[in-house]
């Protein structure tokens, strides 16, 4: 079974003739202790066209050292890295193997380098003995693997600063300013996979030391017409999918909403933006995003409910909680959660789905752009933002007409997808209007909190009166879910006074006429 381990990193430029500063005079540093050499031989795998280090992303199995084992590092923020660990075995575990299915697909990994690192570790301490960073200085040997065997090799040195855990990140930075003071400066290569990729790639100039100039990547040149800034939106929401999966298999906070707001992103777009990308080519796209959406759906409806209904309980003063309340609740949230769990697993391992992130890959590989996408962004965005806004407009104004109900629930809820809807086209726009759609979609926000925060409203009723009669038939009082239940009913109610306001200020002439530029 793998573990996880958060490391937080840095890097610098060595050669053998390195010598550590005096460490001590770091803030917090009381000692520096030599804890010997060591030796560590790792593989890293890859597939053939490197869609794991395009993403930064490593995979290794490596002997020696104190973690011997399959070792599946997935970048956070800069310095900082999810290294998911796993045993020593000879084929790649199937916990790693998922963790890449969103990149990979149905595409194997192999062996791509041999990295040998001759480890000199030193363990920096507080006043109390406690560990507060690793510094190691590695004599590194890379080796590309070929289908042929040995490839080309490359050899450098370098000294990584590993903080440990719990440690203050700040003890990087102090850490720093003495190294640079003795000369050491940070490295170029992000990784020692990626140097290794860079020096040993087949008919490539060896790296030179020193500072390089930034080069700008070929096919990122700054989006000029419609259809660049539409596929700039398009492109980053596809990226996010696929990097939020192993979150989301992982479990980790908020992935499962995140992931779930990057499809329905892509399938606002692609409707909103229909005169720029062809809807004969992206219907089909939306449809399969639609189901995706649905899918995530079940779990993070379930997330947000537990809170809600978690929030209103821990409010309430005991003498008002009649009955194992709080039991209940949290037998009910663990079994609707783990089925939840298990489905969303399900929906990511099934072919539909890696059958939509190839669709996906293969409408931006070549995008099926209409004649408008060649016109200025000025120009062609404007219009599809506002015919989302009136469409939103239609929809506000039924909901206020209807009388308080099951019909009103209806139409606030249908309201507040479009609401949704025209915020993320405003956003998609945002890079070439500017402030205009910033401040455009954080009106069209306000009037999708207030929607939503009503419809939350309406669902978390549904669950009080199913726990209301479930807790009355096994002999408990459901006073406490009755209570909930009409303080959420004054909820919604307070929510559909709330909105004429809100809807007032958001639908302002001026601001749809600075859209329009």
């Amino acid at each position: 079974m793998a573990d996880s381990k958060r490391e937080v990193e840095r890097k610098y430029e060595a050669t053998p003739e390195t010598r550590l500063p005096d460490l001590t005079r770091t803030a917090g540093v009381s000692a520096v202790v030599h804890r010997g050499l060591s030796e560590l031989d790792a593989v890293y795998y890859d597939t053939q066209d490197f869609r794991l280090a395009a993403d930064s992303l490593t995979l290794r199995r490596r002997t020696g050292g104190d973690d011997a084992g399959w070792h599946l590092k997935i970048p956070v923020s800069t310095d900082v890295r999810d290294e998911i660990r796993a045993p020593l075995t000879d084929a790649l575990p199937s916990d790693l193997g998922e963790l890449l299915r969103s990149r990979v697909r149905h595409t194997p990994v192999t062996p791509v380098v041999r990295i040998l690192s001759a480890r000199d570790v030193h363990h920096l301490l507080g006043a109390d003995g406690t560990l507060l960073a690793e510094l190691s200085i590695d004599e590194v040997l890379a080796e590309r693997l070929t289908v042929e065997g040995r490839g080309i090799t490359s050899a450098w040195t370098e000294l990584e600063v590993e903080l440990a855990d719990d440690a203050d990140p700040a003890l990087l930075d102090a850490v720093e300013r003495r190294l640079r003071k003795a000369g050491v400066r940070p490295s170029a290569a992000p990784s020692k996979l990626a140097r290794a990729l860079a020096e040993t790639a087949p008919g490539r100039r060896r790296r030179k030391t020193g500072k390089k100039k930034p080069r700008k990547p070929a096919g990122k040149s700054s989006p000029r017409t419609a259809g660049d800034h539409v596929l700039v939106y398009v492109r980053r929401q596809v990226a996010a999918l696929v990097a939020l999966d192993p979150a989301v298999r992982r479990d980790l906070p908020d992935s499962v909403h995140r992931m779930r707001v990057a499809t329905r992103r892509l399938r606002s777009a692609f409707r909103t933006y229909r005169g720029i990308l062809d809807r004969s080519a992206t219907d089909p796209l939306r449809d399969e995003l639609k189901w995706l959406a649905a899918e995530l759906g079940v779990d993070r409806d379930q997330e947000v409910l537990d809170e809600r209904l978690r929030a209103h309980v821990g409010r309430l003063p005991d003498t008002l909680l009649l009955g194992p309340v709080s039991a209940r609740l949290r037998l009910t949230s663990v079994a609707r959660r783990t089925g939840s769990r298990r489905r969303v697993a399900s929906v990511l391992d099934a072919e539909r789905y890696l059958a939509l992130l190839d669709s996906l890959d293969a409408l931006l590989a070549d995008p099926p752009l209409l004649p408008d996408a060649a016109r200025p962004p000025g120009d062609a965005l404007p219009p599809a933002v506002l015919k989302d806004y009136a469409r939103l407009a239609t929809r506000v104004g039924h909901a206020l007409e209807q009388h308080p109900g099951q019909e009103r629930d209806v139409a606030m809820h249908e309201a507040r997808k479009a609401a949704k809807r025209v915020r993320y086209a405003a956003e998609a726009a945002r890079p070439a209007l500017g402030k205009p759609a910033k401040r455009f979609a954080k009106r069209m926000k306000s009037v999708q909190s207030v929607l939503g925060d009503h419809q939350d409203s309406v669902v978390a009723r549904d669950a009080l009166r199913t726990l209301a009669v479930q807790a009355h038939g096994a002999g408990e009082s459901a006073f406490t879910w009755g209570l909930l239940y009409g303080r959420e009913e004054a909820a919604a109610a307070e929510r559909e006074r709330e909105l004429p306001e809100v809807w007032a200020r958001a639908s302002r002439p001026g601001l749809r006429a600075a859209l329009k530029g």
